[in-house]
């Protein structure tokens, strides 16, 4: 093999098990499937944690996941795909940074992983294995990269703080949440 297939091997390889990760957090969230809450449970439980309305919030991030994922596994319109999934990710981090960096203690860590893995994706591309690379990086050209990762950080960026601001509202109070942090 020479370099470049190591390469596109090892980048389908990461696509596919990011992706495979991702598409089934997203379908927990918005079918239910694999043990999930589907869009009621989700819905309420991130109400629980500051992100609202509920419902809305599960369909966004379901969408971010399985859409992300899928099209990450796909190797097709990889930065959006990247971006989208790794702003999900950035979302789920942010309930789980109070506990710390690692997941044993329910920290961010495995959030984190999966959103860097996914953000890596979508600035390194998929690689020739891919739907991108068939269709002549119609959906994959090197403007989207900073496009998709900027409009992800500004949009993840006014989520996170909305939520962040509620969990701090709503602790000043004396209210409790139904998700403890």
């Amino acid at each position: 093999m020479t370099c470049y297939d190591r390469q596109d091997l090892g980048l389908l390889l990461l696509r596919l098990g990011t992706g495979g990760v991702l598409a089934a957090h997203g379908a927990q969230k918005l079918f239910g499937w694999f043990g999930g809450g589907g869009i009621e449970g989700t819905g309420a439980a991130m109400e629980a944690m500051g992100y609202a309305p509920g419902k809305q919030s599960a369909v966004m991030a379901g969408l971010a996941e399985a859409g992300g994922g899928a099209l990450l596994a796909l190797g097709l319109a990889t930065p959006a795909a990247g971006s989208a999934a790794a702003g999900a990710m950035v979302g789920a981090a942010a309930v789980h940074a109070p506990n710390g960096f690692f997941a044993a203690a329910g920290g961010y860590e495995y959030a984190a992983s999966l959103a860097l893995t996914a953000a890596g994706l979508a600035v390194t591309g998929p690689g020739r294995l891919s739907l991108d690379h068939a269709l002549g990086h119609a959906v994959n050209r090197g403007w989207m990269v900073p496009a998709a990762l900027a409009v992800t950080g500004a949009a993840t960026a006014a989520v996170v703080g909305l939520r962040n601001r509620r969990v701090r509202e709503a602790a000043e109070f004396g209210q409790e949440t139904l998700f403890d942090e």
